[in-house]
């Protein structure tokens, strides 16, 4: 399903939103995570894929690569560690705390009896269990019922300590709330709702790493756009806000059209398109697409998507699994790409709109379009992966070698 936005305008971006969301907020909090051994000191591939881009009839198609970002295998690396920091420094604004020092784990004595709790759907627990292990504190990470063993293990690897509960992600997020209130924990969730806003705006800060690199990396020029159509994953909004946000300052009037997307049965944001206003999802919230089955929408993200976001638009479990399968097979002159379940989804939303004239024609894709998607995520679930794609993660990986290889001579 699509919806058109009629809330979207081209205006500049405004001080009310830079206020909250800035590229040079974006360029600090970038800065930061150079100095944290979790993330590679690289910027991720942004990949052109000349060869899908025929297939699909549309001008240029590009891939910007999260699955190379850190071990942590997922975008979330860059969100839940500077929402951490800058919590701690706003905790401790008398003790000359800085950001390099905490991400070398200078502090460890001092936060040895702080402790912070989030709810996930995997990857952003992961990323938050990885910052509380390199920084010295303690973490605790409740997970709903649909979450898998192998996400859970992959959590706790990083010392997390796991808490299960038999509802979904939603009842997860309120349980995490009250573990805070009832312990004098913190919480630190990359979803908002009212009265706490300040770490989900961080957590979203982080993720304009993302957009400032894509910038580097294919115009650096304001008044032309290198991407005249961007597809966003939608989840409860963060990523999209992220590097909407960014992509709106620097562009202004500008800007690409922005394409968010989500899952059938997680469709909060689709859902709020239609009423105007933050809403929750219409379906079960139970996807194979993780880190996107979410069933409320963060009304800080939406302050963004509303005005930003042109389009909305819902995809099946089956439409993602294919578009894993796409990228992961490539061809002689597409790189394969290993992307996750939630990774592929701006791909299949893609390949839904285009197997339709009529969508594609609403959305204005035509065969000089130049078309940007993300992938989030690699296999941050290996066994569910190989499952899915019948083939394992290392096994894409030594082929993109070769294929890379190849490219080089």
């Amino acid at each position: 399903m699509l919806v058109a936005n009629p809330r979207a305008t081209r205006a500049p971006y405004s001080p009310d939103l830079q206020h909250i969301l800035s590229i040079e907020k974006a360029e600090e909090s970038r800065a930061w995570l150079t100095r944290w051994d979790k993330i590679s000191t690289e910027a991720t591939p942004l990949r052109d894929l000349p060869g899908l881009a025929k297939q699909l009839n549309i001008g240029t198609l590009s891939v910007k690569d999260e699955s190379a970002r850190s071990v942590l295998g997922s975008f979330k690396a860059l969100g839940a560690p500077i929402a951490l920091v800058r919590l701690i420094l706003r905790l401790w604004p008398d003790h000359g705390l800085d950001a390099r020092g905490l991400f070398e784990g200078r502090y460890r004595d001092l936060l040895t009896h702080f402790t912070v709790v989030s709810a996930t759907d995997g990857n952003h627990g992961k990323g938050l269990a990885a910052a509380a292990q390199t920084l010295g504190c303690r973490c605790v990470i409740v997970l709903h019922a649909n979450v898998s063993v192998e996400r859970e293990e992959a959590i706790a690897q990083y010392g997390a300590e796991i808490v299960r509960i038999t509802g979904n992600y939603d009842e997860s997020v309120a349980e995490a709330a009250r573990l805070a209130s009832v312990n004098g924990w913190h919480v630190v969730s990359d979803t908002s709702y009212d009265g706490y806003e300040e770490i989900p705006r961080d957590v979203m800060q982080g993720y304009g790493t993302i957009a400032a690199e894509i910038v580097e990396q294919s115009d650096r020029h304001p008044q032309k756009p290198a991407f005249t159509h961007v597809f966003l994953q939608g989840g409860v909004g963060g990523l999209a806000a992220g590097l909407l946000s960014y992509f709106w300052e620097f562009h202004g009037i500008n800007r690409p059209r922005f394409i968010v997307v989500e899952p059938q049965q997680a469709d909060c944001l689709y859902q709020s398109a239609l009423a105007g206003r933050p809403s929750r999802a219409t379906g079960s919230v139970d996807s194979v697409m993780a880190g996107l089955a979410c069933g409320e929408t963060s009304p800080l993200a939406w302050k963004f998507l509303q005005p930003g976001a042109d389009d909305f638009m819902t995809i099946t479990d089956d439409d993602a699994v294919q578009a894993m399968r796409v990228l992961a097979s490539g061809s002689e002159t597409d790189v394969p790409v290993i992307a996750g379940e939630s990774g592929a989804a701006g791909l299949a939303g893609l390949n839904v709109l285009l197997e339709d004239p009529n969508l594609a024609h609403k959305v204005g894709l035509d065969h000089t379009s130049r078309v940007l998607v993300i992938n989030t995520e690699g296999a941050t679930a290996p066994a569910t992966y190989r499952e899915l794609v019948g083939e394992t993660a290392e096994s894409v990986l030594e082929r993109q070698l070769a294929w890379s290889a190849r490219a080089t001579v």
